[in-house]
């Protein structure tokens, strides 16, 4: 079994410190006065199943036909069987595929509110594991309906209900749609008192049927871009970007059940876990609850006022206060000579602390103030610190001007401005802090006096006093800071995750920009003193010519017969130029020029591109490696110019996070940064193929499934044997698996022009070679032969999975298509007649497949060849002419492209030097594209807007723009 992809493979990491923000590192009293806090638990727990024997099971197994004949609308499944759909638990604690009925096949996912409940009966757990005894073939998954004999399912399924119980399989088809479980219970590695099914679903708002098999489905070592494209029907159509949600949820579980077990065993080892204790920590599910449950017992802890007082002997007199006050008498308690019990004052003292405790960590105490802080104005506030003020630097004190008297409730504060007060906080410019209402307090304390910890018994005057006295410390003391701590670390987390998905957002927009290809490109990086880089490629990427030009010393007309020269020498109409240094200056020096109409008689155009990283490629091994004989400095206008060309296989070249389109992208977490702009770019890539034949090995390395030793095995078996001709050749090399080959190979393409041109040369030359040397050949006939054998299929260059193909062929006969007129007019036209006859459900069940791998199927077949999803994309903007800054004017209506897009709003490069900002309450839905189909309500790198000046200042050079439309 190959090895997972470098996304799923890596261990889980916790963010480390310096990743964590301020007030999660420091250290207060209240977490020294935790000890077995009991986060709140969104479910009941439910009790645990002895494990059913043998005979049971098979019992139950001929419930599953005996139901299924009672179903309505069924389709009886004789020779294949479908096995593309969903799997969740039933009440027999087996594994069974699940389908949501039509009606809410298309549906949002539901809400916590909404969610179905589970069966008490179901083992989440049987989700992620696999029994090694199993007798489950390991074969490749597939969302086809593969070719089953008889003998292994003879079983009925009804497409418009939910399957009854599944019977036990002795074997399973390709796909594995029923897991041979044995004991039918598969734990996690951790175990923990939740359950991490609902729990996953409780945090990422998917129903628990799609977390349960996206947990299989991780498990089995599956990528998102393959999950996403070729198991739709498992994951109710969710998109990459939330299955990576669920992903980083489901690590983070697991994260925490890993550090929680650690714990508990060091704790044994030292002797100091208890029963309530040990509760304590398998009901936590974040990091800052394990830390707040278990801050009190870690080395060097000098231990909380509530341990103390036990120590001494207190706690029996606490426990009495509640249960049995009339017997209760404190004065005998007092130890003169001992500290803490010298007087009466001090021995109520203790008693006050370990009621605090208790109330502190008890699960309906902390339910009821979480629930009350929800109905209540909770507002977080920000001023400017005092020390800073003094002591501080002025630039950066004017950068947090808006927050210096800031305040601004919890549930309406933005993700932005939680980034920026965590800054400023970090930076000691700021102090902040978490403002609830003492409303909350006065009924807190009354329900909890009265109700929840009223003592079963009538108490003394001065009882009742020491009972209000500590539930007033357990609030203030304990539960306030707790209170604070949780409010501002969801705040924080929620604030992250949405920088990171919207870098990634950006990213992916940025990455499928349309390439220009068919044209020259002159690629200048700008610079003063050293001068201007030149590069000239070719249509194909090759470096034509390098140069550099001093435009900016005086030498600008001499120069400019260089540059004349170049153009008109390599044909080349397209000046790409680099958004650095001198970039206004260059600009308007090219645009001058080609007003004058100076290239006459090339139409010259322009275009500016982002140079974010360039510099960084250029002194790269990669780079040395490419480009060995070129100087660092000409590099970087060779990638200025193929960003244009290719900006996919140009951009993957760099690092994400070097390219810059993110926001706060230091302040996150960057294991997660790092992980999310790695998904995308592998989700790039994937999604728009690669030519196996004549792609580089940096771009195949991002493919799905492969990675750089991958990637290297193939670029050498291409080497050493020639050109691919089919995906099935892909198995022969080296590291490649079948889980690798069912990852990768439906994103990997195949330009059959090339391989019919290459097999009908390799023909002929092995058969002039047998005529010629056929006793010297004699040895290596089984080899040729196997390699003449190779046949090139049509199929390989849609985006077609070879596990569809059988699906693909007999829906070709339906039709009465050709695999050799995939792409042509002739084709779409067969198929339109046959689905608006049939439909496509119907046509669906009648190949035994899903609507989505037969809608797949049709794509790839009725695709043009070559056909490039990019080309849906905007292409960059080229300009003729320069508009300056002090040429605007409010009111002004203007043409530009997005550069960066952020959850305050959207700046949009308008050809003047600095980039305006469209405000985010002026982008709605009406203003957008119908026809673009978007991933959510706002918009992207690269895309071309109208937008209207509304102010501009400027001192300092602030645009602030209105969207008219999306062109």
């Amino acid at each position: 079994m190959s090895s997972l992809p470098r996304r799923v493979k890596s261990e889980p990491k916790a963010p480390t410190s310096e990743e964590l923000p301020s007030f999660l590192n420091s250290t207060s009293e209240s977490e020294e006065e935790e000890e077995e806090w009991e986060p709140k638990s969104k479910i009941a727990r439910r009790p645990r199943l002895p494990k059913k024997t043998e005979a049971k099971t098979k019992k139950a197994a001929p419930a599953r036909s005996t139901v299924a004949r009672k179903m309505v609308k069924k389709v009886a499944i004789k020779e294949e069987m479908d096995v593309s759909l969903p799997i969740a638990p039933v009440e027999d604690n087996k594994m069974q595929l699940l389908k949501p009925k039509e009606e809410n096949a298309g549906t949002k996912p539901k809400t916590l509110n909404l969610m179905p409940e589970v069966p008490k009966k179901m083992e989440i757990n049987s989700f992620q594991g696999k029994n090694q005894n199993s007798s489950v073939s390991d074969e490749k998954p597939s969302t086809s309906a593969p070719a089953v004999k008889q003998e292994k399912c003879e079983e009925e399924f009804a497409f418009d209900e939910q399957p009854s119980k599944k019977i036990k399989l002795n074997a399973c088809p390709e796909g594995k749609p029923v897991k041979n479980l044995g004991d039918n219970k598969i734990k996690e590695e951790f175990e923990m008192n939740w359950d991490i099914v609902q729990a996953l679903s409780e945090i990422t708002n998917v129903e628990p049927w799609v977390c349960a098999n996206l947990i299989r489905l991780f498990q089995e070592e599956n990528t998102i871009p393959f999950i996403a494209r070729y198991r739709k029907e498992l994951i109710n159509n969710l998109e990459a970007d939330a299955l990576r949600e669920v992903q980083h949820a489901l690590e983070e579980l697991r994260t925490v059940a890993k550090k929680t077990h650690t714990m508990i065993q060091k704790l044994k080892k030292e002797g100091k876990l208890s029963s309530c204790l040990l509760k304590g920590l398998l009901n936590c599910r974040t990091l800052e609850e394990l830390d707040h449950v278990s801050s009190p017992y870690k080395t060097g802890s000098k231990g909380t006022k509530a341990q103390r007082a036990k120590q001494l002997g207190l706690e029996p007199a606490a426990l009495s206060l509640l249960q049995n006050p009339v017997e209760l008498n404190l004065f005998s308690y007092i130890r003169p000579n001992t500290k803490g019990l010298a007087n009466i004052q001090e021995v109520e003292a203790g008693v006050q602390h370990i009621l605090a405790d208790i109330f502190a960590k008890d699960k309906d105490t902390l339910d009821f103030i979480r629930k009350l802080c929800q109905k209540r104005y909770i507002s977080i506030q920000s001023t400017l610190a005092k020390v800073s003020s003094k002591n501080g630097n002025e630039k950066d004190i004017d950068k947090f001007q808006l927050y210096h008297e800031f305040s601004c409730n919890i549930k309406n504060i933005q993700h932005h401005q939680i980034l920026a007060i965590n800054r400023g906080e970090n930076l000691k410019i700021l102090t902040v802090k978490v403002n609830i209402p003492d409303g909350v307090k006065n009924e807190f304390c009354w329900w909890c006096v009265n109700e929840r910890w009223r003592p079963k018994q009538f108490l003394k005057p001065d009882f009742m006093r020491l009972l209000r006295t500590s539930v007033e410390d357990a609030y203030k003391r304990l539960i306030y800071p707790l209170l604070c701590r949780e409010f501002r670390s969801k705040l924080t987390s929620d604030a992250e995750k949405e920088s990171v998905m919207m870098f990634g957002r950006n990213l992916r927009q940025l990455l499928l920009t349309s390439p220009v290809r068919g044209r020259a490109l002159m690629g200048v990086d700008p610079g003063y003193k050293h001068g201007c880089k030149l590069a000239i490629i070719s249509p194909t990427s090759q470096i034509l010519h390098t140069d550099v030009v001093y435009l900016h010393s005086g030498q600008g007309f001499r120069e400019a017969e260089k540059i004349k020269r170049l153009l008109l020498q390599y044909n080349c109409s397209t000046v790409v130029i680099g958004n650095g240094t001198a970039c206004r200056e260059t600009e308007a020096y090219f645009a001058d020029l080609i007003m004058k109409k100076y290239f006459a008689p090339l139409d010259v155009v322009y275009c500016i591109v982002s140079e974010a990283g360039a510099s960084i490629y250029s002194v790269s091994p990669e780079a040395s490696k490419e480009m060995p004989d070129l100087d660092p400095n000409l590099r970087s206008a060779v990638s200025i110019a193929r960003r244009v060309q290719d900006p996919l296989a140009e951009l993957v070249k760099i690092e994400p996070k070097h390219i810059g389109v993110g926001m706060y992208q230091h302040d996150v977490s960057q294991t997660l940064l790092k992980a999310t702009l790695d998904s995308v770019v592998e989700e790039c890539v994937s999604f728009v193929g690669v030519d196996i034949n004549i792609c580089s090995e940096i771009l195949l390395r991002h493919i799905a499934g492969l990675n750089t030793n991958r990637a290297k095995n193939i670029i050498e078996w291409r080497e050493k044997n020639g050109p691919f001709i089919n995906r099935e050749q892909l198995k022969e090399v080296k590291g490649l698996g079948p889980k690798t080959f069912q990852q990768c190979a439906g994103f990997i393409r195949f330009n059959q022009e090339y391989i019919k041109t290459f097999c009908s040369n390799k023909k002929n030359e092995l058969g002039s070679s047998a005529l010629t040397k056929a006793g010297a050949l004699a040895k290596k006939k089984s080899k040729l032969t196997s390699c003449a054998s190779q046949q090139p299929n049509p199929l390989d260059q849609t985006c077609i999975h070879p596990e569809s193909y059988h699906i693909a062929m007999r829906f070709l006969s339906l039709i009465g298509g050709n695999a050799h007129d995939i792409g042509k007019s002739d084709m779409q036209q067969k198929v339109n007649v046959v689905i608006q006859k049939e439909g496509l459900e119907d046509t669906a069940k009648r190949l035994n497949t899903t609507v989505h791998t037969l809608q797949l199927i049709i794509d790839g077949l009725t695709q043009p060849e070559g056909y490039d999803i990019r080309t849906d994309f905007d292409k960059p903007d080229f300009k003729r002419s320069i508009v300056c800054f002090e040429d605007l004017s409010v009111g002004a209506v203007l043409t530009g492209k997005v550069e960066n897009a952020t959850p305050f709003g959207v700046f949009v490069d308008i050809g003047v030097g600095k980039a305006g900002l469209i405000p985010v309450r002026s982008i709605t839905e009406a203003k957008l594209s119908k026809v673009k189909k978007r991933r959510s309500l706002g918009l992207g790198p690269g895309e071309r807007v109208e937008v209207k000046v509304l102010n501009v200042d400027i001192p300092r050079l602030r645009i602030t723009l209105d969207l008219i439309r999306v062109l």
